[in-house]
């Protein structure tokens, strides 16, 4: 049963702006703070983009990411947002959203401090 779900991905032309949503089973969202975005281009690694602690809504961004980029959430809905903004054809990527507990030795910006994972959604970016 999937835990973690996204949304939103899709065909966009460069310039323009998209919205990925992270929908969370509320009994993980529950027993998670963390939640985060990771993105995976073909043949590529996967990278942070950005990070809420899901108690108090505190943000961390990868560098790359801070400009661009900008993570949220509702609370009620359990949902995490991703707004990406002046998308780029480098923004093209499969996006992934994990969640766990926040710990004091993990970074919030590395997959493997993430036990779950959604499918993801596609973004395909060009014109």
């Amino acid at each position: 049963e999937q835990q973690l779900t996204e949304s939103g991905g899709g065909s966009v032309q460069p310039g323009g702006s998209l919205r990925l949503s992270c929908k969370v089973r509320r009994r993980v969202y529950v027993s998670t703070n963390l939640v985060a975005w990771f993105r995976q281009a073909p043949g590529q690694g996967r990278e942070a983009v950005a990070a809420i602690y899901t108690d108090d809504a505190t943000t961390r961004y990868a560098d790359s990411s801070k400009d661009r980029f900008t993570i949220s959430r509702d609370h009620a809905e359990n949902t995490v947002y991703l707004d990406i903004h002046r998308i780029q054809p480098e923004d093209t990527a499969t996006y992934f959203c994990a969640a766990d507990r926040r710990h004091p030795a993990l970074s919030p910006l590395r997959p493997d401090s993430y036990g779950y994972w959604g499918q993801g959604t596609q973004v395909t970016v060009s014109s």
